[in-house]
């Protein structure tokens, strides 16, 4: 099996539409998520603990966490499903059941500080020795996002591709179960190195691969090949929109990142873009050759300066050497996310309130407004937060970097 297994993570990294090339390598989204669920954990267990959590799943703190893994896609598109409110079964019964929802909240504030595999795996146990109907192994997606190399995320595709590769019959919906898989898929982990990452989100993307039937096995030929060969199809007709609609993204992405940068400059800014995009190019031109090459230097943690320096643009005047103003790009990622890294960037300069701005496509609107109202963004002292909509970026960047005098031109077309 080992060999067998190392010539399936052969084909699985080879394949450059396989989950590890789409989601797992070199996905900034992927990485951004992790802070931001952390926090959005942490939120839970707050509304928990103040009596605010709600008795449904719409309008929770935990929707927020769930929407932010969901935005992954592929292995996580389905994973809110399990935690919706059903009145009818009253599953999950977290919603209603005060002491289930308080020992919920318990299990998430324990993980949450948890550094030791053993230690999850005893607050796990915790958990399912209170028999909260409903509420299983689906958990373990937000796990995931706590402690990627510990706990892997879990899912019917997934469970059926461990049963395929392992030879195994794993249920769904068993915590003991996934423990048993948990296990296994560690050990064989450990013994791929350095093919796949410590990160089990890699071998869980080959799970799932197989277990869509993408990646044909002779354990499950009949599934991937002839006896669900439309479902398979239509699986990789999915999966190649999803390509293009993520390359789609990225080059809008690209597009806005260079109309701020160049706008900075023509207001007579530095301009400062994320470290992970730097090497990116547009007709020719490279970010790197547009951007100062590094950030003035700045008194704060090494994990907020590591945070701030993926912002995606940044404006900085030349004379004195300060961050007047920054920008986020969120085309399809998660709005809250990049109002955190505005919101660390603001509190740590903390000598006077900044006018942050979100940068969206008009269609995200609603959802700018959403977060605007959440409680953690209202009245804060560091970051007045304001947007700009795609459109009043690209039908006013022309004028207002040939008029404008300094970045509060942006003032006259940002909302909020």
């Amino acid at each position: 099996m080992a060999a067998n297994l190392k010539e399936l993570v052969q084909r699985y990294k080879s394949d450059p539409e396989s989950v590890y090339n789409t989601w797992f390598i070199d996905n900034e989204t992927r990485m951004k998520a992790f802070r931001s669920i952390r926090r959005g954990v942490t939120e839970v267990i707050e509304a928990i603990k103040a009596g605010t959590f709600g008795n449904d799943f719409k309008g929770s703190p935990l929707e927020f966490v769930l929407t932010c893994i969901t935005e992954q896609k592929q292995v996580f598109e389905g994973a809110a499903h399990p935690f919706y409110w059903k009145p009818k079964l009253r599953i999950p019964d977290i919603y209603e059941n005060e002491e289930n929802k308080a020992a919920f909240g318990r299990f998430l504030e324990s993980c949450l500080s948890c550094s030791t595999a053993d230690r999850l795996i005893r607050e796990i146990l915790t958990l399912d020795d209170c028999c909260i109907k409903g509420l299983g192994p689906a958990v373990a997606n937000i796990l995931y996002f706590l402690h990627p190399t510990h706990m892997p995320p879990f899912n019917t595709a997934m469970v059926n591709g461990f049963n395929t590769i392992f030879a195994d019959k794993k249920p769904l919906g068993s915590w003991p179960a996934y423990l048993e898989m948990r296990e296994a898929i560690v050990r064989a982990n450990e013994e791929l190195q350095p093919a796949l990452s410590k990160d089990l989100g890699a071998i869980s993307g080959l799970l799932f691969d197989v277990g869509v039937g993408k990646i044909a096995l002779a354990g499950n030929f009949e599934t991937a090949l002839e006896f669900d060969r439309v479902k398979l199809e239509k699986a990789l007709k999915k999966r190649h929109e999803e390509v293009r609609k993520a390359q789609e993204d990225e080059n809008s992405h690209l597009e806005m990142q260079f109309t701020l940068t160049r706008m900075g400059r023509e207001l007579g800014y530095d301009v400062w873009v994320a470290a992970n995009d730097r090497t990116r190019s547009l007709a020719g031109v490279s970010l790197q050759s547009l951007a100062l090459p590094e950030l003035p230097p700045l008194e704060m943690a090494p994990e907020t300066l590591k945070t701030v320096s993926l912002i995606d643009v940044i404006w900085i005047n030349r004379e004195n050497r300060q961050i007047e103003c920054a920008f986020e790009i969120e085309k399809s990622t998660s709005i809250y996310s990049g109002m955190l890294r505005l919101l660390d960037l603001g509190s740590s300069l903390g000598d006077r309130k900044y006018d942050f701005f979100l940068v969206a496509p008009d269609n995200r609107e609603k959802e700018i407004l959403a977060q605007l109202q959440r409680p953690a963004f209202r009245n804060v002292g560091s970051v007045a937060f304001r947007y700009l909509l795609f459109s009043d970026v690209s039908c006013n960047c022309e004028a207002m970097g040939r008029f404008g005098d300094d970045w509060r031109v942006l003032l006259k077309v940002a909302r909020g």
